[in-house]
């Protein structure tokens, strides 16, 4: 947040509005309720919304969801954008300036790397291509009428605290801020920031190559393990591309011709410093949707009719995206009275504040959700930059692409950077100093250009490249069968998710749609020479070559970020799968349901969704209690794994005990060992005489010279324990003297095998968790460690000041003791390089049932309402921690009956 000299004398009046707020809400104060409470919406009587053909109605249930009911597709997106701006404006706002580069303009100097970063991306800048060139007339039509949604309604609050309680704190140190007009472009950009948190690989590439510092390469093989196609199967059984290009299922998938054809028309190492600074540029970047990184993922599952108790398919999603206030998610009903050629949507879902449509939900004919395709569609590349306007491109010199981008900053002086491009994207090393003397360390072949004052690094992303996915959103949304959801999919640029389908027909289904590229040479692990054009991309996979598969003999389909298909596919989708943990004990579940001709009911999918069973304890813990413990202190935590079922509840002393020696195993083996950049700010070692980088037997039997810090973000520091590190330690498990289990003591003693290992890391949780936890472990529980709070991103997450723990008082909300777990199917995410605390969720869940939608339930993390203190804020929360869902209703009947508010959006 910003640091200038007039924001700092400002903070003294947020302090002040700070605790005002705090007490006067607690105590009933009338000042501070009225001024928390004038942002509140109007939920019911009517209200006057300019350019509105007729009456719309707006029905809010118990939760303050609400279900819209318009004669017009037009009114029925700007009652939407209304009714968005009503609950969520302010997170709308920040979005946009997100979107756009321009955080500055609200918080100052302080946010003018960030700026910088985004700025060169040009996010902002391929929407509004998008909007101008790519996106049909109706989806602009219906775009317009969104923002005229919002802009009625900021018209009624042009600012400061009648918006909301954010902006009466922001007013204190910004009081010049005004929100400004929404626009069509605002809405079509912040698919951008959702392509970004779900772009497959790129952190990967960034420390594969920071790890080639220290590490040969067989080690670093290690740690990036195969994918166990054997044990964890594939989305799909492998197909083939055929004539034409034409994916042809092998899983006994019968498509109907139509569809297909409908499918078919629509067919379209760099410096150790330097790529350090490209994480802190990254993790400098608000994390709208999480923390990214292999090993974050979400669930989705489908059930043929056949194989349930309701005869027909039954769907469960549940994303797995960063914890936040208010919740990522916003729940909504979007129905036309009367569907036809006038108005054609009847769908309820989530969707995101500030985008009109439902992104995942249903409608009267199709459900759909999403998982993260995991797709490698982003490449770094070396660049040798051979003069300021040229960079090198097969011998010759070629001129950069330029552009100037001007940064207001509140309370401080305008800063201009400028943007060059080369054919393989933005120079994406120019915005930071320490880049400017790059190239010093990179790796790269004898036919390597000198690299004199260093190489740039660019950016290759498919989402820098104008799409379509505005579009596709408003076909899933009015998609009738399997035909139409293909069409919405081949729309479906970036990001690239994982689509499963389910129809009232009975029918399921599994399409991978997106962008995604084709490489010449590389395969995307590693930063590519941009000098050299023979590794440019050439193409991208055609959508009629995409992977798909329509009613399995199976009857289920089960996506949870493991790999699409095995290496036989023509394409390379990407080499960075997750490992299929969830996927595959997901997949036995609904196996074991089966049997002897067992049944699916609504029940079992939400119970499968909060599944927390722990796999590697299931391989881990045996050998754990094999350790020899002398020591009675050590034994009693020991003792505790000997009856552990492995559910990782949040009352579990057991699973508590687990992770914390999880979390020692990995520090040992792995923390110890990595360079100071890859570790988490504050974790520091003791530095020995020589860097380790191929482990011999002697690695760990050098001097002491000093102490060396970690540098990286917390929430980017490694070993993180996710999926990959399961896969790399379940492979050395077999291993017990490789170099990976020397490790140094807690007496600063170096120390050989995994025997040893596996006893210091016990010790070392035994009193972790005594110094967290205390020393009698029958008080020990899991959830006391494994917390949630959810923050508001922007003024909730600054820490910077006295006032800020007031605000987080107003604005956040938690702790939460949550059960899961990071690999589990109850992905309650943490980082084991950071400690315990959660900070990645199940985003929402639902469980659509397509024999009577009015049967199918749904939860939010948080709640309907961004406004602090309102009854809505974050009343799902405490719901969604225990595992329920709320009942979901669809019928105009239903609604009517759940409806506790409504509000008419009356025409003129």
């Amino acid at each position: 947040m910003p640091r200038s000299k007039k924001f700092r004398r400002a903070r003294l009046f947020v302090i002040v509005l700070a605790v005002l707020l705090v007490a006067g809400v607690a105590g009933g104060g009338y000042w501070a309720v009225a001024t928390v409470r004038a942002s509140y919406p109007d939920v019911s009587g009517s209200v006057h919304v300019a350019g509105m053909s007729a009456p719309v109605d707006v029905k809010r249930d118990a939760q303050g969801i609400p279900q819209l009911y318009a004669d017009t597709s037009e009114d029925l997106f700007r009652a939407q954008g209304y009714v968005q701006a009503q609950d969520r404006f302010w997170e709308m706002d920040v979005r946009r300036h997100i979107t756009s580069g321009r955080l500055s303009e609200m918080f100052g100097s302080g946010q003018v790397e960030t700026d910088s970063f985004l700025r060169t991306m040009g996010w902002r800048k391929v929407a509004q291509e998008e909007y101008d060139s790519k996106l049909s007339a109706d989806t602009k039509k219906y775009l317009q009428a969104y923002t005229d949604g919002v802009n009625a309604w900021l018209g009624e609050h042009p600012g400061g605290s009648s918006a909301s309680v954010e902006y009466a704190m922001l007013g204190a140190v910004n009081g010049s801020y005004k929100p400004e007009q929404w626009s069509p472009v605002d809405s079509v950009a912040w698919l951008k920031a959702m392509a970004w948190s779900l772009s497959g690989n790129l952190q990967e590439e960034i420390d594969r190559s920071l790890l080639a510092q220290d590490f040969t390469p067989d080690k670093i093989a290690q740690l990036y393990p195969d994918y166990p196609y054997a044990r964890n199967g594939t989305i799909v059984k492998t197909g083939k591309v055929g004539a034409g290009e034409v994916y042809q299922p092998a899983d006994g998938s019968t498509a109907p011709a139509a569809a297909t054809q409908a499918a078919a028309a629509q067919g379209r190492a760099a410096t150790k410093s330097l790529l350090q600074g490209l994480t802190d540029q990254i993790s400098a970047m608000p994390q709208l949707l999480g923390p990214q990184g292999q090993g974050i993922g979400s669930n989705s599952w489908v059930v043929s009719g056949k194989h349930t108790t309701t005869g027909k398919p039954l769907l469960a999603n549940d994303p797995h995206l960063g914890p936040e206030m208010p919740s990522v998610w916003y729940q909504m009903g979007l129905h036309c009275r009367k569907t036809g050629p006038a108005c054609g949507y009847d769908t309820s879902g989530f969707t995101f504040a500030g985008m009109p449509g439902v992104v995942i939900g249903h409608n009267q004919h199709i459900a759909w959700g999403f998982t993260n395709l995991g797709a490698d569609v982003t490449d770094l590349y070396l660049e040798k930059v051979t003069g300021p306007d040229t960079y090198l491109k097969d011998g010759q010199d070629k001129k950069f692409e330029t552009r100037k981008e001007t940064i207001k900053v509140a309370g401080g002086e305008d800063r201009t950077i400028t943007v060059r491009t080369t054919d393989n994207g933005p120079l994406i090393s120019d915005q930071r100093t320490e880049q400017q003397d790059i190239g010093k360390y990179a790796p790269v072949g004898n036919a390597a250009p000198d690299r004199a004052s260093g190489y740039g690094v660019a950016l290759k992303w498919t989402a820098l490249q104008a799409g379509t996915t505005m579009d596709a959103v408003f076909k899933l949304d009015r998609a009738a069968d399997w035909a139409g959801f293909q069409d919405a999919a081949a729309a479906f640029a970036v990001p690239a998710q994982n689509l499963i389908y389910a129809d009232t027909s009975g029918n399921i289904g599994y399409q991978a749609p997106g962008t995604i590229p084709v490489r010449g040479k590389g395969d995307g692990r590693y930063p590519a020479p941009g000098w050299d054009s023979s590794y440019d991309w050439k193409s991208t996979i055609p959508f009629k070559s995409l992977p798909y598969s329509y009613n399995p003999d199976s009857g289920y389909i089960v996506t949870a970020n493991q790999a699409v298909v095995d290496p036989s596919y023509k394409y390379l989708l990407t080499n960075d799968w997750e490992y299929g943990t969830r996927a595959k004990e997901i997949t036995d579940q609904i196996t074991g349901r089966l049997k002897n001709d067992g049944k699916i009911s609504p029940d079992d999918m939400q119970q499968m969704q909060l599944d927390n069973t722990s796999v590697m304890a299931q391989t881990l813990v045996p050998m754990l209690l094999k350790v020899p413990v002398s020591d009675p202190y050590v034994r009693e935590a020991q003792d505790l794994l000997k009856d552990w079922n492995y559910h990782q509840d949040a009352s579990s002393a057991a699973a508590a005990y687990y992770n914390g020696v999880w979390r020692q195993l990995l520090t040992l083996a792995f923390g110890q060992k990595f360079p100071a950049d890859l570790r988490a700010k504050g974790d520091c070692l003791l530095v020995r005489t020589k860097r380790d980088n191929t482990l011999p037997d002697d690695a760990l039997n050098n001097s002491v010279t000093g102490t060396e810090c970690g540098t990286r973000d917390a929430s980017k520091a490694q070993p993180d324990g996710g999926d990959r590190w399961t896969e790399a330690v379940r492979g050395l498990l077999s291993q017990p003297e490789n170099g990976w289990w020397d490790y140094i003591d807690s007496d600063h003693r170096p120390q050989k095998g995994m025997a040893n290992l596996l006893g210091e890391a016990m010790k070392d949780a035994r009193q972790d968790l005594t110094s967290r936890l205390g020393k009698d472990i029958s008080t020990w529980s899991w959830g006391r460690l494994h917390t949630l709070t959810l923050k508001e991103p922007t003024l909730g997450t600054d820490d910077s000041s006295i006032a800020s723990g007031l605000v987080h008082k107003l604005l956040n909300r938690g702790p939460y003791q949550l059960s899961g777990g990071s690999a589990a199917v109850d992905a309650s995410g943490w980082n084991a390089a950071a400690g315990y605390q959660v900070d990645w969720v199940p985003s929402m869940r639902m469980v659509v049932d397509l024999s009577n939608f009015d049967a199918s339930h749904w939860i939010n993390v948080g709640g309907a309402s961004g406004h602090a203190f309102h009854p809505n804020y974050n009343d799902q929360t405490a719901l969604w921690a225990r595992g329920e869902l709320l009942p979901w209703a669809y019928s105009p009947d239903k609604v009517e009956q759940a409806a506790k508010d409504k509000l008419v959006l009356t025409a003129g």
